[in-house]
This record gives structure tokens, C-alpha cells and sequence, in this order.
């Protein structure tokens, strides 16, 4: 039988993952990559639709099917359907990690530390990340896979780098903590739970494709490869299958993942429902129908995840369209603030609504970006708030929250220790509803500053972090220019998450002409003043300016007459075009392994053009 694939020549250094059972798994989920662009051009299509009519989000028809299951709308909101029983492993989950396996042009040995600061971590389950903080530059995407596959093999290359891991940790922790954080390495790598994301419906691999160059579906991609890879391994040691979801906006996209999680089961001949999967809640669309994709999911779901500037991101995507709709400055949009807090209340609500056999989900709260480097009062202050933020989800029912660097975990997991309760599944809440008064409290704005100075963090981190993706480095610990050198203010780890809502809110303050809230002695603008183009302009060349004079420490070198001017380019061209892009990522990754500006500029207008001409998104590796 023909293949319905082709693949890069690279794949051919990775025989341990494309194995002939990986290779059948790829072709027998395939046909479903054309459901993949069907379902993909509706979310366009729905986007555009918002748009053109100034339509807002509704909650769907009570009385409607979800679309690709039999499941109706009101029977998932009743609880009426087979979800699932809570794997032993998944019960307790108080910090959940995150983080890559590998690093930029790392060797197998360099790469492999990764993996043993996570296993050896202490903390609860590890989200290996397939998306938002992976870096998909040269090979690391397979990089990832075949590290995951050295360590959950307990391949004695990784067994060696995790005795050497072990000891800089303790060393690390005797400093910090005035005592060990790991008794026995080899026993402390089997208490985390593995978990991977895989990259979302919206992706195109950059190593398979259809044959004739259709792009094919990162999700089948990464799925596949991970569990085809490790599925007899975790299995016989009694560990789950356990997978994140991202960017699912609908519960007919969740029925999508349903449909080829159970198609990869019966593939590999595993009982339906062995794959597990927590969601995470990072489009406003879903938050209208959360128990819609628990109900989608079935005995493939376990727990939803409230993740942050994802989430404020689509928020604004959403509402693109209405003038009177204009966020503040991006620190002033905490888990408390307004639509946040409704966002945050509809989840746990949704967890707490039992199935038809009286099974709860979990709700693993949002990351903490916090890393304890910096001068002693600032590191202090920020595990205060760190500490405040855990004990703030755990108060409101969060079952545990993420951390994004594993020396975080011993700080925050003591609040979830202290409460001693191996999750809160069940804990009353009340019913969801769905009125009109709901809805609004899903867009809804408070009083909050918006100012030069948020426009500024806004362009510095923005610009920076598309230099680290250009570079391979998708996670990356950043802060505002202006704070380079204060070792008072820490660095932040930021992900991909945090290039979509910066340039989505200076788009929104430019379109929309927001009003400042505040007077600005360096730029002369005063309070009331618009956020106009000459003033975005001016900011983008001074913090511009501001990166290329910083050292190595905060902006590489070698960066600077690189990867940087594509960062500059890419956030010129998205805040300042009359059309909205749906998504920053496309951008930077047709840029992946290019530092010709002129080539960049190139395929940025022909990814607009494409876009403002029929909602086309260029999502192929160009360099295929």
C-alpha cells in the first residue's frame, strides 16, 4: 500500500521513533487530518463571521447535538454522559511542571538534563511540552520525542545525566533551603507522573506532510509519536497515558481529539478510554461550552486547566470587532480581575457537576512564572507572591496549579501539603447557567490602568520573545527592558502564550484609539491621549533600541543582526495591519531557520495578503 505521508529527510536520524508501528499508527490516523481542515476553516469561518456582523459568543442550542458525537447539548449539561474514572496516578496532582525535554541544538546528553530536572523535581506530574514552550527550530520537536522515549525507557545515558542532575540540585536546594531536596535519585524519578502536550488542531507538522504537500496536523503528529512510542512502557509500569489538549475552542474540536484518541486506541489495540486527557481552558469560545467538551471527550477526559495570557488573548481575538471593548495594561489582568474571575468560576463549576455515575473532573490551576533568581528582597517578595497566588486556587478549589521551573516546586507545594487533601473533586459549587447575565460576565471590563509604560512591557517582552523563538528557545525567562540589570525585579519564564496577547493588545489599543489612563513625562502624552500609530512607532524604535544595546545576558548577541530584526518585523507588520491575524505563531514559525530579513518580510505580506483575501492561513513549512 502506497503512503498517504511523506517526510523530511531528517526523520531518517530518528529510526527509534518512526518505527514501523509509529509509521502505520501516522497512516492509519490520516484520513483525519482532512476532518482536521474542515473543522480548522469553520473556526475561521466563525472568526470572520464575529467580525463582519459585530456577532458576540452565544452559548449553544439546549436542544442541539454536539456536533461529531450523539451526545446532546443539554444532556452534557446535565451530567448526562460516561466520563471518567480518575486514573490512581492523576489523584493527586499538586504541582504539575512544565517545561520541554530538550534545548536548542543540544546533544542527546545536554538535552537529557531537562527531562531529569523534571523527573527529579519533586513535583506531582510533568507536563513534557510538545507546543507553547518547545522550540521547533532544526529537529527539537523530534529532539523531544526521542528524549521522553530515553527517559521513560531508563536508558542508562539518561540514568547517568540524572545522578549528575541530582547532585546539582541538592546543591542548588542546601543553598536555598539549607537542606536536600532529593534522598534516593533513582526512586524520586518514579514519583512524577509523565504527562505531554501535544501541539494544537491549528499546527502543521514541520516533518510530515501529505503526499503532493498538503500540510499535515501537528496534533496527529505528536500524539502518535508520543504514544506509540510509550505506551507499553508506561502501561506495565501502571502509569497512566496522560496528555494536555490545547487551543480547543469548541466542543466539536474536543470531539475531534475524542475521535482520534479512540482511533489511535483501537489502532494499538488498547481498551477505549486508556488515553487521558486534561483540557486546557485557553479560548473564551470554550469556556462557553465547558461541560459541552467534557461530554465530547467521554472516558477520554479528566480535568480542565485555567491557563492565563492564552486565555486574555482570545478574550480580545473575540471582541476584535467592538470599539468599546479595550483591555488595560496585560499585569493589571490577574486571575481576579473581571472576565478572569468569571473564566475561573465557570471551570471549577464545571468540574463539580458529576457525570451520570456521580465521577467529578479535575481543575489543575494556572502556572506560576516565578523563578527564584535575583537579589534577595526580590526573590523574597516573589515567592510571597507566589505563595499568596497557590493559596489563593487552592482556597478556590484548584486541585493543584503548574509551575514553570522545577525550583519553584518546593516553595509552592507546601500550600497544597498543609491542605492535605489529595484533590477537591466534588467540592459544591453551583450548577452552571447559561443567561444572558453569563455571557456578559465572560467580556466583562473593570477599572484599571492603561498607560505608556504598559505599552512599553508590552513591545519589549513581545519583541523579545520572538527573538528567543527565532532562536530556538520557545520558554524563555524574560523581563521589560527598562528592568535589565535590576536583579530586584525578577525574570519571568514566558511562553508562546505571551507573544499571542502582547501584540493582540497593542493591535487593540492601536485600532480602537484606547485612551490613556495616566500622564507620561518621557513621551509628553497625556492622560485621555490615544494610543496612536506615530506613538507606537516611537515606542517600538526606543525599546527596539533598548534591546540592541543589552548584553548577552539578556538579548544573545548573535541574535541582534539575526533573529531580532525578524522579531521587529513581525511585531510591525501584525500590530499595524487593518486586519487581525488569528494567530502570532504563524508568523514566527514561516520564519523558523530564516535570518533573511528581506526573505521574512517576503513571507509575512504574503501571509497577510493571504489572510485579508479569503481567511487563508499559511501554516506549511515553507522550507519543507
Amino acid at each position: 500500500m502506497d503512503s498517504s505521508l511523506e517526510f523530511r529527510s531528517t526523520t531518517g536520524q530518528y529510526p527509534d521513533l518512526f518505527t514501523a508501528e509509529a509509521l502505520e499508527a501516522l497512516e492509519a490516523l490520516a484520513p483525519l487530518n482532512a476532518d482536521r481542515r474542515q473543522v480548522m476553516a469553520a473556526r475561521i469561518a466563525r472568526r470572520r463571521d464575529r467580525i463582519e456582523n459585530h456577532r458576540r459568543i452565544a452559548f449553544l442550542s439546549p436542544g442541539s447535538l454536539i456536533p461529531r458525537t450523539s451526545v446532546y447539548v443539554q444532556d452534557a449539561r446535565d451530567g448526562n454522559f460516561e466520563g471518567s474514572e480518575i486514573p490512581r496516578d492523576l489523584r493527586r496532582q499538586w504541582i504539575q511542571g512544565t517545561g520541554p525535554a530538550t534545548k536548542p541544538r543540544a546533544s542527546v546528553k545536554s538535552g537529557l538534563r531537562n527531562v531529569a530536572y523534571a523527573l527529579l523535581s519533586g513535583a506531582d506530574g510533568w507536563m513534557f511540552d510538545g507546543e507553547d514552550a518547545l522550540g521547533q527550530v532544526e529537529t527539537m520537536a523530534l529532539d523531544n520525542q526521542r528524549n521522553l522515549k530515553l527517559a521513560i525507557a531508563k536508558d542508562p545515558l539518561f540514568l547517568e545525566v540524572a545522578e549528575e542532575v541530582a547532585g546539582e540540585m541538592n546543591a542548588w536546594a542546601e543553598g536555598f533551603f539549607g537542606r536536600p531536596i532529593i534522598a534516593n535519585w533513582r526512586e524520586q524519578l518514579g514519583f512524577t507522573t509523565k504527562l505531554f502536550r501535544c501541539r494544537g488542531l491549528h499546527l502543521d507538522d514541520r516533518h510530515v506532510r501529505e503526499v503532493g504537500g498538503t500540510g499535515f496536523s501537528a496534533s496527529i503528529a505528536d500524539l502518535v509519536l508520543y504514544v506509540a512510542t510509550n505506551h507499553e512502557r508506561l502501561l506495565s509500569e501502571g502509569s497512566s497515558i496522560a496528555l494536555y489538549l490545547p487551543k480547543i475552542q469548541t466542543a466539536e474540536e474536543a470531539a475531534l481529539w475524542n475521535d482520534l484518541l479512540a482511533a489511535l486506541e483501537g489502532h494499538l489495540g488498547l481498551a477505549a478510554g486508556t488515553i487521558k486527557a486534561y483540557v486546557l481552558v485557553e479560548q473564551i469560545e470554550a469556556c462557553f461550552q465547558l461541560m459541552e467538551i467534557r461530554a465530547a471527550l467521554g472516558q477520554h477526559f479528566v480535568g480542565f486547566n485555567t491557563g492565563r495570557w492564552d486565555y486574555i488573548n482570545s478574550v480580545s481575538d473575540a471582541l476584535s470587532w467592538d470599539p468599546e471593548f479595550v483591555n488595560p495594561n496585560i499585569d493589571a489582568i490577574v486571575m481576579t480581575y473581571g472576565y478572569m474571575r468569571t473564566y475561573e468560576d465557570r471551570v471549577r463549576r464545571a468540574v463539580n457537576t458529576p457525570d451520570r455515575n456521580g465521577r467529578f473532573a479535575l481543575w489543575q490551576g494556572g502556572m506560576e512564572t516565578n523563578i527564584p533568581v535575583g537579589t534577595p528582597e526580590g526573590v523574597a517578595a516573589g515567592m510571597r507572591r507566589a505563595v499568596a497566588g497557590a493559596e489563593r486556587e487552592q482556597r478556590e478549589g484548584a486541585g493543584g496549579k503548574w509551575v514553570a521551573h522545577w525550583k519553584m516546586v518546593h516553595i509552592v507545594r507546601p500550600v497544597w501539603e498543609k491542605a492535605g487533601e489529595e484533590n477537591q473533586l466534588g467540592r459544591a459549587f453551583p450548577r452552571l447557567t447559561y443567561t444572558d447575565q453569563d455571557a456578559a460576565g465572560l467580556t466583562l471590563l473593570e477599572p484599571a490602568p492603561r498607560t505608556v509604560r504598559g505599552a512599553r512591557d508590552l513591545l519589549s517582552v513581545a519583541l523579545q520573545y520572538g527573538n528567543a523563538f527565532g532562536q530556538g528557545f520557545q520558554a524563555a525567562a524574560l523581563k521589560p527592558a527598562d528592568f535589565f540589570g535590576d536583579e530586584g525585579i525578577l525574570y519571568l519564564m514566558e511562553d508562546m502564550a505571551t507573544g499571542e496577547i502582547r501584540l493582540s493588545i497593542l493591535w487593540e489599543w492601536l485600532r480602537k484609539g484606547a485612551r490613556l489612563t495616566e500622564d507620561d513625562a518621557q513621551t509628553g502624552v497625556k492622560r485621555g491621549a490615544p494610543f496612536t500609530l506615530a506613538l507606537f512607532q516611537r515606542l517600538l524604535e526606543e525599546e527596539y533600541a533598548k534591546l540592541q544595546r543589552a548584553d548577552n545576558r539578556d538579548v544573545h548577541d548573535d541574535s541582534k543582526g539575526t533573529t531580532l530584526p525578524l522579531a521587529r518585523a513581525i511585531v510591525q507588520a501584525y500590530v499595524t495591519d487593518t486586519v487581525k491575524a488569528p494567530w502570532t505563531v504563524d508568523l514566527l514559525n514561516i520564519n523558523l531557520d530564516n535570518h533573511d530579513l528581506a526573505v521574512a518580510r517576503e513571507r509575512i505580506a504574503r501571509y497577510l495578503e493571504a489572510f485579508r483575501r479569503d481567511g487563508t492561513r499559511i501554516t506549511e513549512n515553507l522550507d519543507f
